[in-house]
């Protein structure tokens, strides 16, 4: 089987949010197709898990930046009153 599902986890924590997301969709459209044999759908959904996981990393991530500029900006205006 040669595709995306054979890349291992080290080069799955190198992805950016977008290579990431784009390569889940593929994964996803390509399980829904179906015309694949119960090994390649495992090896697909496997890969699915650890997309969506690198995905959930980055997200949270943004959203811990987020939340710290918006408590370093609120901080901010209470110390200039």
């Amino acid at each position: 089987m040669t595709s995306e599902v054979d890349e291992t986890p080290g080069m799955t924590e190198a992805l950016g949010y977008e290579q990431a997301r784009d390569e889940l969709i593929e994964v996803v459209r390509r399980l829904e197709a179906g015309g694949t044999t119960l090994e390649e759908s495992l090896a697909l959904w496997e890969r699915g898990e650890e997309l969506a996981k690198v995905c959930r990393r980055w997200l949270d991530g943004a959203r811990a930046r987020l939340d710290a500029a918006l408590a370093e900006e609120t901080s901010d205006g209470a110390d200039a009153e």
